[in-house]
Protein backbone atom coordinates (compact mmCIF):
# COMPACT_ATOMS: atom_id res chain seq x y z
CA UNK A 1 0.00 0.00 0.00
CA UNK A 2 1.68 3.16 -1.12
CA UNK A 3 0.88 6.20 2.01
CA UNK A 4 0.33 9.69 0.53
CA UNK A 5 -0.21 12.77 2.49
CA UNK A 6 -4.16 14.01 2.04
CA UNK A 7 -5.46 17.36 2.95
CA UNK A 8 -8.67 17.35 4.37
CA UNK A 9 -10.18 20.78 4.02
CA UNK A 10 -13.50 21.54 6.03
CA UNK A 11 -12.19 18.64 8.76
CA UNK A 12 -14.90 18.73 11.40
CA UNK A 13 -14.78 17.78 14.99
CA UNK A 14 -18.33 16.08 14.86
CA UNK A 15 -18.09 12.15 14.00
CA UNK A 16 -21.38 12.49 12.05
CA UNK A 17 -19.54 14.41 9.86
CA UNK A 18 -18.06 12.92 6.16
CA UNK A 19 -14.72 15.06 7.17
CA UNK A 20 -14.45 13.33 10.13
CA UNK A 21 -15.25 9.72 8.73
CA UNK A 22 -12.88 10.00 5.62
CA UNK A 23 -10.13 11.24 7.82
CA UNK A 24 -10.63 8.08 9.82
CA UNK A 25 -10.51 6.04 6.92
CA UNK A 26 -7.32 7.66 5.35
CA UNK A 27 -5.33 6.94 8.34
CA UNK A 28 -6.61 3.19 8.96
CA UNK A 29 -5.56 2.90 5.75
CA UNK A 30 -2.26 4.11 6.03
CA UNK A 31 -1.94 7.54 4.66
CA UNK A 32 -0.98 10.68 6.28
CA UNK A 33 -3.74 13.15 6.72
CA UNK A 34 -3.57 16.79 7.14
CA UNK A 35 -6.89 18.13 8.53
CA UNK A 36 -8.10 21.41 7.96
CA UNK A 37 -10.71 23.53 9.63
CA UNK A 38 -12.38 26.05 11.36
CA UNK A 39 -13.52 24.36 14.31
CA UNK A 40 -10.80 23.57 16.74
CA UNK A 41 -10.99 19.74 17.43
CA UNK A 42 -9.72 16.11 17.48
CA UNK A 43 -10.11 13.37 14.85
CA UNK A 44 -9.30 10.36 16.96
CA UNK A 45 -6.23 11.24 18.28
CA UNK A 46 -5.39 13.93 15.33
CA UNK A 47 -5.77 17.61 15.74
CA UNK A 48 -7.43 19.71 13.46
CA UNK A 49 -5.01 21.72 11.28
CA UNK A 50 -5.66 25.43 11.26
CA UNK A 51 -2.07 26.39 9.53
CA UNK A 52 -1.88 26.48 5.93
CA UNK A 53 0.59 23.40 4.63
CA UNK A 54 3.26 24.40 2.63
CA UNK A 55 3.63 24.01 -1.24
CA UNK A 56 4.02 20.92 -2.63
CA UNK A 57 3.72 19.02 0.75
CA UNK A 58 0.29 17.55 -0.17
CA UNK A 59 -0.38 15.11 -2.51
CA UNK A 60 -4.20 14.69 -2.64
CA UNK A 61 -6.36 17.80 -1.24
CA UNK A 62 -9.90 16.05 -0.57
CA UNK A 63 -13.02 19.31 -0.16
CA UNK A 64 -15.53 19.05 2.58
CA UNK A 65 -16.66 22.98 1.88
CA UNK A 66 -19.54 24.14 -0.69
CA UNK A 67 -18.18 25.97 -3.66
CA UNK A 68 -19.36 29.66 -1.69
CA UNK A 69 -16.82 28.28 0.93
CA UNK A 70 -14.08 27.59 -1.41
CA UNK A 71 -14.01 30.72 -2.75
CA UNK A 72 -11.72 32.01 -0.01
CA UNK A 73 -9.57 29.20 -0.67
CA UNK A 74 -8.84 29.44 -4.48
CA UNK A 75 -5.17 30.66 -4.22
CA UNK A 76 -4.09 29.27 -1.12
CA UNK A 77 -5.39 25.51 -2.90
CA UNK A 78 -3.79 26.34 -6.47
CA UNK A 79 -0.46 27.58 -5.01
CA UNK A 80 -0.49 24.54 -2.32
CA UNK A 81 0.10 22.64 -5.84
CA UNK A 82 -1.20 19.02 -5.07
CA UNK A 83 -1.37 16.64 -7.39
CA UNK A 84 -5.16 15.95 -7.32
CA UNK A 85 -8.51 17.66 -5.61
CA UNK A 86 -11.11 15.38 -5.14
CA UNK A 87 -14.58 17.25 -5.17
CA UNK A 88 -16.95 15.19 -2.75
CA UNK A 89 -20.67 15.31 -3.42
CA UNK A 90 -21.97 18.83 -2.12
CA UNK A 91 -18.25 20.17 -3.40
CA UNK A 92 -18.38 20.40 -7.22
CA UNK A 93 -17.08 23.95 -8.67
CA UNK A 94 -16.68 24.51 -12.45
CA UNK A 95 -14.41 27.59 -11.26
CA UNK A 96 -12.08 25.68 -9.03
CA UNK A 97 -12.23 22.62 -11.48
CA UNK A 98 -10.95 25.25 -13.94
CA UNK A 99 -8.58 27.06 -11.95
CA UNK A 100 -7.12 23.26 -11.20
CA UNK A 101 -6.57 22.04 -14.89
CA UNK A 102 -4.76 25.36 -15.99
CA UNK A 103 -2.59 25.01 -13.07
CA UNK A 104 -1.82 21.05 -14.04
CA UNK A 105 -3.87 19.84 -11.17
CA UNK A 106 -6.18 16.96 -11.84
CA UNK A 107 -9.91 17.27 -10.21
CA UNK A 108 -11.88 14.45 -9.41
CA UNK A 109 -15.62 14.49 -8.74
CA UNK A 110 -16.15 11.87 -6.78
CA UNK A 111 -16.13 9.97 -2.88
CA UNK A 112 -13.50 10.03 -0.79
CA UNK A 113 -15.02 7.33 1.50
CA UNK A 114 -16.06 5.54 -1.82
CA UNK A 115 -12.76 5.37 -3.44
CA UNK A 116 -11.15 4.23 -0.54
CA UNK A 117 -13.66 1.44 -0.03
CA UNK A 118 -13.25 0.27 -3.64
CA UNK A 119 -9.70 0.70 -3.39
CA UNK A 120 -9.83 3.31 -6.20
CA UNK A 121 -8.31 5.79 -4.21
Amino acid sequence: MQSSVTMVLGASPNPERYSYMATEMLLQKGHTVYPFGIKAGMIQSLPILQAWPSPGSIDTLTLYLGPTAQEAYYDQIIALKPKRIIFNPGTENPILVGLAKAAGIEPIEACTLVMLTTGQY
